[in-house]
């Protein structure tokens, strides 16, 4: 596969599913670049400020402070280009309703469960 991405930002709180999912990343050519940010609401500030401008975004759902979903509220607010911007949910839950929810919002692309495959990802370029 060759990067069909040039800026992925991973937004997750856990070091260990951030690790495994950025080897996962670079080890299949999907993105030229990842940005790692363990806080939504650095991420909110990290997007709204022009820091980042990823053409892909992976998601959790469940987070300190700030989980997925607040996080889609806030980013609904930001003054930028989304429709450019892909969002997965990446996420371990199994619960019937946050997957629901994912389905159900316009930001979202598509909920992936955890751990990230290099299917999964060869999927999403189909």
């Amino acid at each position: 596969m060759a990067n069909p991405f040039k800026l992925c930002l991973l937004i997750d709180d856990n070091y260990i599913d951030n690790f495994v999912t950025r080897k996962i990343l670079e080890g299949s050519n999907f993105v030229e670049k990842i940005v790692v940010v363990r806080s939504a609401s650095d991420a909110i500030t990290a997007l709204r400020d022009g820091l980042v401008k990823p053409d892909v975004i992976f998601l959790d759902v469940r987070m300190p402070m700030m989980g997925g979903f607040e996080f889609l509220e806030e980013y609904e607010k930001i003054e930028i280009d989304k429709d450019e911007i892909k969002i997965f949910m990446l996420s371990s839950s199994l619960d019937p309703v946050d997957i629901r929810k994912s389905t159900d919002n316009k930001y979202i692309t598509q909920f992936i469960h955890k751990p990230l495959t290099s299917k999964a990802l060869e999927e999403l370029c189909q």
